[in-house]
């Protein structure tokens, strides 16, 4: 483990997890590198004010958030907390999303920069947002693209709240917005009430490096933008990437975030050089991630050992420069024909292994379910059960407890429900990827 420092900036350090040893024959390696960073809060609180972040916070206004009307009330309640929520100085603005994007504040193209003056102003806005008209979401991501284009901000962040499907615009022409923008600033997505898509709103935060969740009840909506916006305010450097390095001969398999979500990050590669890829992870302030990296490598003979691969985590360099890495760590690979040593699973990879799994299993079995594949679906979720149970992750066997009535976590063996609330049924869905730590020993 190698730590960098890196002045005005929080302190990263890296550590990989693995069982380096292979048998005779055997070519693939799998490393769980976990990435610290500290002092990005306290280095938030002492930092001279300035625009270092800017947020775009996107409301739907479509006209099914007037039924119930305690949504769009919700909404603007929301809304307003999380302007509460800026510290003074960063960029903002609010749009208003129907089948078009309409700047609410501060208008013409601009961004407003946050003091008691703004925000005032921000939140009377705020009283002129009504429902009417359809969804056309990359319209709001475009528009707010635009807007976040215009800052110099390091942090680029956009807050997106829908509570209904994407009908009046084409799947591609979303999908087009979301590559465009990836990368150039990131996004928390959350669905309100129970009539939207969850692979839409989980799609968009995947693209957008965020977060994604349910609020099934509008009342929850300002506790849920206030912590959002808390975290984003918390973040201290922008478009940190994982480089990883392999040598003649071997080759990526994937590279997974796996904690404190799966997110897939395989194809969204860059090369950085030869034989180095950058893969993105977004912003970050005090926190902890865990990555699933898998190497293969050439076969060599009993005895013989190599570097698989060099993790290194990189910062963006000034005005544009390529950066430096400020935490780095080595995957290793040794050929042995000790059949204990090259049997043995990391704990963390077979952790982190279960978690991607569970996920899987979760996505699979609701599908089943509402195909009307009983015996599928109960196969699958029993699974999920069975892999949540036995790693400790307590939050998603709460939710799929009201899914399936659990007869046995251990083996996995279940009913499934008669009936099953909306809420219910869309929180497990959209929480699945949501992992648990490795226990520590």
């Amino acid at each position: 483990m190698a730590n960098f420092a890196k002045p005005r900036a929080p302190r990263f350090s890296m550590e990989v997890y693995q069982n380096e040893f292979l048998p005779e024959g055997g070519r693939d390696v799998h490393a769980i590198v976990t990435v610290t960073s500290t002092g990005g809060a306290t280095a938030t609180t002492a930092r001279a004010l300035g625009q270092d972040a800017a947020v775009v916070i996107m409301v739907d206004c479509s006209g099914s958030m007037e039924y119930p009307p305690e949504k769009m009330r919700g909404a603007r309640e929301a809304t307003a907390a999380a302007i509460d929520t800026l510290r003074d100085g960063t960029a903002f603005a609010v749009i208003a999303g129907t089948h078009e994007a309409r700047e609410v504040y501060p208008g013409q193209g601009l961004l407003a920069t946050a003091d008691p003056a703004t925000r005032a102003q921000a939140k009377e806005a705020l009283r002129g947002l009504s429902a009417g008209g359809g969804t056309a979401i990359g319209t709001w991501l475009r528009l707010a693209d635009g807007l976040l284009r215009r800052s110099t901000a390091a942090i680029r962040h956009g807050i997106l709240l829908t509570d209904g499907r994407n009908e009046h615009e084409d799947p591609a022409v979303l999908r087009a917005t979301l590559e465009a923008c990836a990368g150039r600033f990131t996004c928390d997505a959350r669905g309100v009430g129970t009539d939207w898509e969850v692979k839409e709103v989980t799609g968009i935060a995947s693209a957008l490096l965020g977060s994604a969740d349910i609020v099934a009840d509008p009342a929850h909506l300002a506790e849920d933008f206030t912590l959002m916006m808390e975290k984003v305010m918390g973040k201290e450097v922008a478009d940190v990437v994982l480089r990883v390095w392999t040598p003649v001969g071997a080759e990526i398999q994937y590279v997974k975030q796996v904690s404190p979500s799966v997110q897939d990050l395989t194809g969204r590669r860059t090369e950085a050089g030869p034989r180095a890829g950058d893969y993105p992870t977004g912003s970050w302030g005090d926190e902890s991630r865990d990555y699933h990296v898998c190497v293969r490598v050439p076969d060599a003979a009993v005895g013989q050992e190599m570097l698989a691969a060099r993790a290194s985590l990189v910062l963006p360099g000034p005005a544009g420069e390529p950066g430096s890495p400020v935490a780095q760590g080595l995957v290793r690979a040794v050929w042995t024909n000790d059949l204990a040593a090259s049997t043995a699973i990391s704990p963390q990879v077979a952790h982190y292994t279960g978690q991607a799994e569970l996920a899987q299993a979760i996505q699979q079995g609701l599908h089943a379910r509402k195909m009307g594949d009983v015996d599928g679906a109960t196969a699958k979720l029993g699974r999920a059960v069975q892999l949540a149970s036995a790693s400790g992750n307590a939050d998603t066997a709460r939710l799929l407890s009201k899914v399936v009535d659990v007869v046995d976590a251990a083996a996995g063996t279940v009913r499934l429900k008669a009936k099953v609330a909306d809420a219910d049924e869309m929180t497990l869905e959209t929480r699945s990827t949501q992992t648990v730590r490795v226990k520590k020993t």
